[in-house]
């Protein structure tokens, strides 16, 4: 038994643990599926093809990006946003390092 996990979570599973979290979550799910490949998508565009508010996707929006499934760029007034494939393969990868280990 590893008992150094049992009170604290090692910093590099905290990052694989938020992609998790932010996925975990049905609307961020449809976003994230939203977008074609080598998409860029702004807040209203989102809004547009979503049953959501705009208030709601902006804070899914938040959510992916802080958790690094989305990037995002500010272009004039509008932001747009586009999957971090990377990062979240990265999270993939991570899990299946641990159940090859074990």
């Amino acid at each position: 038994m590893k008992k150094s996990y049992a009170r604290a979570i090692p910093a590099p599973w905290r990052r694989i643990a938020r992609v998790f979290v932010a996925l975990g979550d049905q609307h961020r799910q449809r976003i994230l599926l939203m977008f074609d490949p080598g998409e860029r998508l702004n807040v209203g565009q989102i809004v547009a093809a979503s049953t959501l508010s705009r208030t709601a996707v902006s804070h899914h929006l938040k959510v992916l990006r802080e958790a690094g499934v989305l990037k995002s760029e500010k272009i004039g007034k509008e932001v747009h946003f586009w999957p971090d494939l990377e990062a979240v393969q990265a999270a993939l990868t991570a899990v299946q390092a641990y159940l090859k280990e074990h």
